[in-house]
């Protein structure tokens, strides 16, 4: 006898992990693949890794019962401060106090110890980790993922959130748009003499943004920050080498006195950047969130929120599926979730793209215009406005899971 359940979710990150808890909420039930060992992801330790969560994802996160263990963790983002290589012309987007925040700095291992002590505890998921996927099957009347171990886990439709290499995608024979970059994100936590104030720092560069993320102060009062530094691919190699001292005294270069005395506390990690979405994101019972469908350069840190919307629409979707008694893996259903977050992402992934580009090119002339540019956004609310609300997640056509 099987264990046949509604989903089969591939793909045990934040964007499935957050899939299956949401789905469980709706009551239905899920087999959440992933070849991780969750203990290692979250193992002690602050690694510098860190994400920001929208209003929207924020909201999302307590409809599905996480805000009691998130609560705590959460370092609010009060302000965005942008800046072109530290010339004049600043942009400030502050919210009017009754708006709220524009977001939360959550270290990346207590999103997942959330996330995995309520999978844990939900008899709707069936986690399997850490496990390998040998072979994918999608037939007329179901799905079927087959295990290193020889185990086969059924379900009505296979959700593929495996990341950017989704296998699930490839082997639907998805065609991908994507380009690298030749650039990588220097990522590491830092300790500084002055307070962030809740600000974060986005300091544009020719050669990528240099961003200083505003996290909870440390166990020892500490004040604390995560570091997101972009610089060329043949210079990445030579930059982790570089002594803690030296690698300070670059970034200090950076960012000049704005957070003071600076100190690392956390180990030096890099990722390639790369831009790479599929207009696709269904197929045969199978549908795509999070990275899997696409996958973006970190400038507007839109990524996680992204995916995480994906979710937010998908389980509306497959809700009204079921009340209406439906097949999960009904063409029309995926359909409408495809055509949902056709334009939400297009638009996403083309402005982070654009801004790379933008804020890319050299030269004073360059520098002088996106100044210009800045300072007309900044004397015009109605327009930082919309930025504010893009930022938080607010805008277009929200599922009932990322309302207030």
């Amino acid at each position: 006898m099987t264990d046949k359940r509604d989903l089969l979710i591939l793909g045990g990150g934040l964007v499935g992990m957050t899939l299956a808890l949401a789905a469980a909420k709706k009551g239905l039930s899920s087999h959440l693949v992933d070849r991780a060992d969750p203990a290692s992801l979250t193992a002690e330790g602050f690694d510098g890794r860190a994400s920001a969560i929208s209003t929207a994802s924020w909201r999302l996160f307590r409809h599905i019962g996480l805000e009691q263990a998130l609560e705590p963790h959460g370092c609010d983002i009060a302000a965005i401060a942008v800046l072109d290589q530290m010339k004049p012309g600043r942009l400030d987007f502050r919210p009017e106090p009754h708006e709220g925040t524009l977001g939360r700095m959550f270290a990346n291992r207590q999103l997942r110890l959330a996330v995995h002590e309520a999978a844990a505890s939900e008899p709707l998921i069936e986690w399997h980790a850490p496990v390998e996927v040998t072979a994918r099957d999608r037939g007329e009347f179901g799905v079927s993922a087959t295990l290193g171990d020889g185990r086969v886990l059924e379900a009505a439709l296979m959700v593929g959130a495996e990341g950017r290499g989704s296998p699930s995608r490839e082997e639907a024979g998805f065609k991908m748009a994507s380009w690298d970059y030749s650039h990588r994100a220097l990522i590491a936590g830092i300790d500084h003499s002055k307070p962030h104030d809740n600000v974060a720092w986005e300091i544009f560069y020719p050669e990528g943004p240099f961003a200083l993320l505003p996290m909870l102060d440390g166990p020892d009062g500490q004040h604390r920050s995560a570091l997101v530094w972009t610089v060329d691919e043949k210079d990445a190699a030579g930059v982790l080498k570089l002594s803690d001292r030296a690698f300070l005294a670059e970034v200090h270069k950076r960012m000049g006195d704005l957070l003071g005395e600076l100190t690392l506390n956390s180990a030096r990690s890099s990722w390639p950047l790369s831009f790479q979405h599929t207009a696709k994101i269904v197929d045969h019972r199978l549908a795509l969130v999070g990275d899997s469908a696409h996958g973006m350069h970190p400038i507007a840190g839109q990524g996680l929120n992204l995916g995480l919307r994906d979710v937010g629409a998908l389980v509306e979707v497959l809700d009204e599926a079921l009340r209406l008694g439906l097949d999960l893996g009904d063409a029309q259903v995926l359909k409408k979730y495809e055509e949902w977050r056709a334009l939400d992402s297009l638009m996403v992934m083309g402005a982070t793209d654009s801004l790379t580009r933008i804020f890319g090119i050299r030269g004073k002339t360059a520098s002088a215009l996106r100044r210009f540019g800045m300072a007309g956004i900044q004397r015009t609310s109605w327009l930082k406005g919309f930025f504010m609300n893009e930022a938080r997640g607010v805008s277009g056509e929200l599922p009932e899971l990322l309302k207030a």
